[in-house]
């Protein structure tokens, strides 16, 4: 045991000595926190450009574009005279939607003639297109019924009524989870595991490779040869406890941004923990596997960079190739996010979140059996010719332990 904790000493000094690491591990998260903090921190977009085009220029056309201008989610571009190219003056004006109103509107609707207003929608950039179409037809919605109901009660028709005629039944929609369609509390907690994912691998991409690279474990993991699962231990020890000091910053940045909690936090303190040791086991296996610290670093930042979009936080799991599944699950990011929401956005009970852990669970004992059969294999290759120095070193940590 000597061996053991000498060895996880130099491991903690080698960690603290490395300034790459060190701002890996430290500066990066610290920095994406804060930066994706203030990027998402109004939650949601408002006053969102769309150009409005008065054809009509009467005072129910007027009506309508005031409405418009009333509504906090869009800021509204009016046009009495239409431009040359309504597409340039999207792009121009990175407008979301333009709403043309027609000629002879207000006497089309007098008439009962139905006017058609045309919405068109600029879907270059989803997000924003998805908050102005619901801005829009709350409020064109809104001014269609006010409109209606208002000419059935010019016809004689009492208001309870009318409204009744125009609207026969209700339809009640009832919003579940994240009730404000709040951007911050949905994207910035899921990057910030992101973030700790991406730097474990990236720690651990060199842990083995750059001892194997530059000569180093041969003289100093002698002792250890024999002792594969311990070896791993010394090398994801310290990445674990410099974890914890991660989370910790997390949790005192959603204090600082008010982004609410996790539902269970013991539970979700359990996640984080299975999270965090099946990343490691993973950047463990592939940096044995891969004896250049450059190249393992290469691969396993192809594993992680994909890894969000994949992961089904945004776009559903079900929805994608079964090839793509299996690469989504196989990433330990996958299950954890899944879980994570049920979490913090859904509020869900704590037990439907036990099939994530349990699939956590198995990718971490997957990726340990597999590091310590590579590792087992690598130290045999490397010290079946290997003669200690001194032969009294040959069961001393038999002996110790």
């Amino acid at each position: 045991m000597k061996e053991f904790f000498r060895l996880l000493k130099r491991e903690f000094k080698m960690f603290i000595k490395n300034s790459t690491l060190r701002t890996v591990f430290f500066v990066a998260p610290l920095f994406y926190a804060t930066l994706l903090g203030f990027v998402y921190k109004s939650g949601k977009v408002e006053h969102t450009p769309v150009i409005v085009i008065d054809r009509d220029n009467t005072p129910l056309s007027n009506q309508l574009v005031e409405m418009l201008q009333d509504n906090k989610g869009i800021r509204v571009l009016k046009y009495v005279q239409e431009p040359l190219s309504i597409k340039d003056e999207v792009i121009k004006n990175d407008a979301a939607a333009v709403v043309i109103i027609p000629s002879k509107f207000e006497a089309g609707m007098l008439q009962k003639k139905y006017p058609e207003v045309n919405v068109y929608i600029n879907t270059g950039n989803v997000l924003t297109a998805n908050f102005a179409t619901k801005a829009l037809q709350l409020t064109i919605g809104t001014f269609s019924a006010g409109a209606s109901i208002k000419a059935l009660q010019k016809a004689g028709m009492p208001a309870t009524r009318a409204a009744t005629q125009f609207e026969p039944f209700k339809t009640n929609y009832i919003t579940l989870f994240n009730t404000t369609s709040n951007y911050l509390i949905f994207m910035w907690p899921a990057m910030l595991a992101v973030v700790l994912q991406q730097v474990i691998l990236l720690a651990m991409a060199v842990s083995f490779a750059a001892e194997f690279q530059g000569g180093t474990f041969v003289k100093e993991y002698y002792g250890m040869r024999k002792w594969a699962f311990p070896t791993m231990l010394i090398k994801v020890i310290p990445i674990w406890i410099f974890s914890i000091l991660i989370v910790g910053m997390y949790y005192f940045m959603h204090m600082i941004f008010k982004v609410p909690m996790p539902q269970g936090i013991f539970n979700f303190i359990v996640l984080t923990s299975v999270f965090v040791s099946s990343a490691s086991f993973l950047g463990v296996f592939i940096s044995i596997l891969i004896p250049d610290a450059l190249k393992a670093t290469q691969i396993l930042m192809v594993i992680a960079s994909p890894a969000f979009i994949i992961s089904g936080f945004t776009w559903p799991l079900n929805a994608m190739p079964a090839f793509v599944q299996f690469i989504a699950n196989i990433i330990p990011l996958t299950p954890f996010l899944q879980a994570f929401k049920i979490l913090l956005i859904q509020k869900g009970s704590v037990e439907l979140t036990f099939p994530y852990l349990r699939h956590l669970g198995i990718l971490l004992l997957v990726y340990a059996f597999l590091g310590w059969i590579a590792l087992k294999i690598k130290l045999w290759l490397v010290f079946r010719y290997v003669k200690p120095e001194n032969p009294k070193e040959e069961d001393s940590f038999e002996e110790i332990g």
